[in-house]
């Protein structure tokens, strides 16, 4: 499943973060191909933008993607809600699904098949990530000043989350009725922001596992971003990697 009902302001004014190019080609594109080129994937359901599904199922059919199993169904207001949208498409009879980001274009196929192994090896809910690179002080936050270091977390037992993120159908599906319930319990408030659906079966107590992810699943969400992807994917044209 691929939430792609976004806007992505931080790549600028213009069209929805997922319909931004790169190498003349959708982010989508790019990211629902990465998902159909392993074999663990049957079904590629997006959730894109409420008034913009036809446009989605044109855009993926004028670039080969026509003879694929890829739904387009209408995505919401937030990404928790597309993905609720996306899971209620996906025919009761699957058992494992992969949430993945629009955003991340260049995820090897690799990856996608560690992350499905993982999940029907028996884990309830798989997150692909990296070591950090730098250094991270944990502070507290002064918009507009300097902000105190409150300390410094050891790097070593950190990790850069990526996605796809697998589970099984029936933990996402619980997770997420569990959060709509306390979204309409706590009257839109009160709730601590999650960024991913890992982070839900988190919440609920259920347990996440990490299996190692790559360098190039990063996600493209600045100007700079979309610079370093075209770098990756100008070198694996020239490797006829791509």
């Amino acid at each position: 499943m691929v939430p792609a009902a976004g806007r992505g302001e931080r790549l600028g004014p213009g069209a929805p973060k997922a319909l931004r190019e790169l190498g003349g080609v959708p982010l989508l594109v790019h990211a629902v191909r990465a998902l159909t080129r392993s074999r663990a994937v049957g079904l590629v359901v997006v959730a894109a933008p409420a008034d913009g599904v036809a446009e989605v199922v044109a855009l993926l059919d004028s670039h080969g993607l026509e003879g694929k199993d890829i739904r387009v169904v209408a995505g919401g207001a937030t990404r928790q809600e597309s993905v609720r949208l996306g899971l209620a498409a996906i025919p009761a009879e699957v058992g494992i699904v992969l949430v993945h980001d629009a955003a991340r274009p260049l995820v090897p196929v690799e990856v996608v098949d560690a992350v499905a192994s993982a999940v029907r090896a028996g884990a309830e809910a798989v997150v692909p990530a990296v070591p950090l690179a730098d250094t991270v002080k944990r502070v507290e936050p002064v918009p507009g000043g300097p902000e105190p270091v409150l300390d410094t977390p050891d790097r070593s037992t950190l990790r850069a989350v990526q996605t796809p993120q697998g589970f099984r159908r029936d933990t996402l599906a619980e997770v997420h009725a569990k959060a709509l319930a306390e979204e309409a319990a706590a009257d839109g408030g009160g709730l601590p922001p999650v960024t991913d659906d890992a982070g839900l079966v988190e919440r609920f107590g259920g347990r996440v596992v990490v299996v190692p992810g790559h360098e190039e699943a990063f996600k493209v969400t600045r100007p700079l971003d979309l610079v370093l992807a075209e770098a990756v994917l100008a070198r694996r044209r020239a490797a006829d990697a791509y």
